[in-house]
């Protein structure tokens, strides 16, 4: 029986509705294993708190029908209801029929072997429960023990059995009738030390493929160890190799080598081991991945996520803010902001908890989750966490360090972004004058800050002072990092709207073209650079009456926008707007008016009726409303 089938088939056994069995088939469907509840809800179209719910509600199910759930071991309630459902399914829904499980038998032993004893084969298929995973196993044992009879392997079997006995009376969820248990201890007795230990380092991932390249191990003897382990684990069927390079535990086995390892003396320095090396992943996730580094990374999300969640104190407080930190990059990178926020808060609320507020990284960890507040338009929530975040440094750390610096941008940024231009200008100022006291002229924060003043003075009309700043910023990036660099592509776009406001746009046109093809080759076609590069092109086309070629480019900036960041967002509102304003030029004004409608709609919900482009939008419909009334 397929795994989702099972799923269908447990979710009407127990009464589930049908929200709480699409909450209850997403939770639990194998390729999903890993992946956050934010991410999870987000598939579903529901917010995480009502997906939590259904998921509480599910487990509710289940306990009313198996009170064992509320008396076994203090594992959290979904592992446990995970542990069950691997069981069930190995133990009783994947069974086959008798013949059918001799057939797979065959398949595994040498046939005269069985010819000999085939009474004796019969009587093993049973006890096993007519299991592949539990066949399976007894096959990697007998291939090992070629002289062994089945009726020597029957009786060890069954005294695997009454050994396991008391086990089963302490987790019933663990159904050691079955069979596989004792066919696991079994192989566990043919593994030499080397192969137990790694058998029970591989119960530590996350229940998702499992990436091992022993090729890039720098010690041969450990590497040779390691590449007789996955042998020996695959030969007994302990261990699944989906593709090169790529394996994947059983559940119950994995279950099965966790006990082992919960029961060994050296179950803390494993699963220390475990966490610092899933730590060393991590810190290669950059602040901002490429889709490169993405598709590279994304094997072992699943795995350090697991030590994020599970196995956290193992690792120092400090080392864990860098574990909470890469994963929110490694999220954010992709716009999948409820994950990275919940990584961001954790940060946060280990900082302050376990380290006290005057901890130095508690505000680059209010910058952090302040950073991601703003990029998702929620300003209010984000500036209190700057402010503290700038307080934070000046006091620990005094007024000239870099850190200050950094908290004087961000907070200079956040009131650039909500209209505030007296408030903001004079902390770009002062943290362009310190970056470049303390890290000289030839810097990319140095960089960043004249990018950002040289915006502030866009938006506030002052083009002549904004144009050479551009410049030095342009100049300094293509030395510093190259041409082909997504800050380049940022800058050119910058320059060109700069350029565009000024009516120079044979100037514009090219340097917005070269942006939107290098956003395009550098973050891939879904990027919310790339939906803002389609704007900015679209828009010079139709200030220069290019209007066939600027429609289908704001269409797929909505789109773009739409898709990366929900229908209400303000850059979707802006996107709206555009369009509309398109369609009022060319005199298609029913089109129009529903845009700019729900333009306005979206700006007064998310920024406030007196933000800069509400207004803005405001203004736009009102002329509008004006034009078409006479």
């Amino acid at each position: 029986m397929q795994w989702a089938n099972f799923l269908a088939k447990e979710a009407a056994k127990n009464g589930l509705s049908l929200k709480q069995t699409a909450a209850f088939a997403k939770y639990f469907k194998t390729e999903n294993l890993g992946k956050s509840e934010a991410k999870l809800a987000s598939e579903l179209n529901v917010d995480v708190a009502a997906f939590k719910k259904l998921i509480s509600e599910v487990y509710d199910k289940f306990a009313q029908n198996y009170p064992e759930f509320t008396t076994s071991n203090n594992r959290d309630e979904l592992e446990k209801l995970q542990a069950y459902l691997g069981a069930k399914y190995n133990s009783e829904l994947d069974a086959l029929r008798p013949l059918a499980a001799m057939k797979l038998l065959k398949s595994l032993v040498v046939r005269e072997r069985l010819q000999q004893e085939a009474w004796v084969a019969r009587r093993i298929c049973k006890f096993l429960g007519y299991l592949p995973l539990a066949l399976e196993l007894v096959g990697g044992y007998l291939d090992k023990m070629p002289e062994l009879s089945l009726k020597t392997l029957l009786k060890r079997l069954e005294k695997k059995r009454v050994e396991h006995e008391p086990v089963v009376d302490a987790n019933s969820l663990m159904p050691y009738e079955s069979g596989v248990a004792e066919a696991f201890e079994l192989n566990w007795e043919q593994l030499d030390e080397n192969a137990q230990s790694f058998g029970c380092l591989l119960s530590l991932c996350a229940l998702a493929d499992i990436p091992l390249s022993v090729e890039i191990i720098q010690d041969d003897k450990k590497q040779e160890l390691n590449e007789k382990a996955i042998a020996d684990l695959l030969e007994l069927h302990l261990l699944q190799q989906k593709s090169k390079g790529i394996y994947r535990l059983n559940p119950l086995i994995r279950q099965l080598f966790q006990m082992k390892l919960d029961k060994s003396s050296e179950a803390d320095k494993a699963k220390t081991n475990f966490a610092v090396m899933m730590l060393e992943v991590a810190k290669l996730i950059p602040q901002q991945p490429n889709p490169e580094d993405i598709l590279n990374l994304t094997p072992h999300i699943p795995h350090i996520t697991e030590v994020a969640t599970h196995l956290s104190q193992y690792l120092s407080a400090e080392n864990l803010i860098i574990l909470y930190t890469k994963l929110a990059w490694f999220y954010q990178a992709q716009e999948l902001y409820q994950q990275a926020e919940h990584w961001l808060q954790q940060c946060v609320e280990l900082t302050q908890n376990r380290l006290g507020l005057e901890y130095s990284p508690v505000a680059a960890s209010l910058n952090n989750l302040a950073r991601l507040y703003e990029s998702t338009g929620r300003y209010s929530e984000a500036e209190p966490l700057y402010q503290q975040a700038l307080e934070l440094s000046k006091r620990l750390l005094g007024e000239n360090h870099l850190d200050v610096a950094t908290s004087l941008n961000n907070l200079a940024q956040l009131y650039d972004s909500t209209g505030r231009y007296s408030e903001a200008e004079p902390l770009y100022q002062q943290a362009l004058e310190l970056r470049k006291r303390l890290l000289g002229e030839e810097h990319t924060d140095v960089a960043t800050t004249l990018s950002y003043l040289a915006l502030l003075y866009e938006s506030t009309g002052r083009y002549s002072e904004a144009e050479p700043l551009y410049q030095q910023a342009l100049a300094l990036w293509k030395r510093l990092v190259g041409e082909e660099h997504p800050h380049v592509a940022t800058t050119l776009n910058n320059l060109a709207a700069l350029y565009c406001y000024t009516g120079r746009y044979s100037k514009a046109e090219p340097l917005l073209k070269k942006a939107l093809e290098l956003r395009k080759r550098l973050l891939g076609e879904n990027h919310l650079d790339v939906a803002t590069s389609l704007n900015n092109l679209a828009q010079l086309y139709e200030s220069t009456r290019r209007y066939s070629k600027a429609e289908p480019l704001y269409k797929q900036a909505l789109e773009l926008s739409q898709r990366l960041l929900g229908d209400n967002h303000p850059d979707v509102a802006i996107s709206l707007n555009n369009l509309a304003a398109l369609y009022r030029q060319t005199r298609r004004y029913r089109k129009a008016k529903p845009l700019f409608e729900q333009a306005l709609k979206i700006c007064e919900q998310t920024l406030g009726v007196s933000h800069p482009t509400t207004m803005t939008i405001r203004a736009n419909y009102a002329s509008f409303l004006r034009e078409t009334y006479h």
